[in-house]
């Protein structure tokens, strides 16, 4: 009988801010989540990982986890600015 992942899923997405908190991109968070996953559930089998992370990554999206990430300085005035 298949493991009910979504329970695990939830509960680390409910912890996502505080263990993610240093994560500064998408892979580092992957990477956060599988370390936390080897420590809070190293029974797992690399599928069940798999689809832990996958589903975590995919809670943390819809949450809009990542919207402060960031592409050049977002407090930069635009080129060619505007006098006021």
């Amino acid at each position: 009988m298949p493991i009910d992942l979504r329970p695990i899923i939830d509960d680390i997405a409910n912890q996502a801010d505080d263990f993610l908190a240093e994560a500064s991109d998408r892979k580092h968070a992957r990477a956060g989540i599988e370390e936390f996953i080897t420590l809070e559930h190293g029974d797992l089998s690399p599928r069940d990982r798999k689809l832990v992370v996958d589903g975590v990554m995919a809670v943390l999206e819809a949450e809009d986890f990542f919207a402060t990430e960031f592409v050049g300085d977002a407090f930069k005035d635009d080129e060619g600015g505007r006098d006021e």
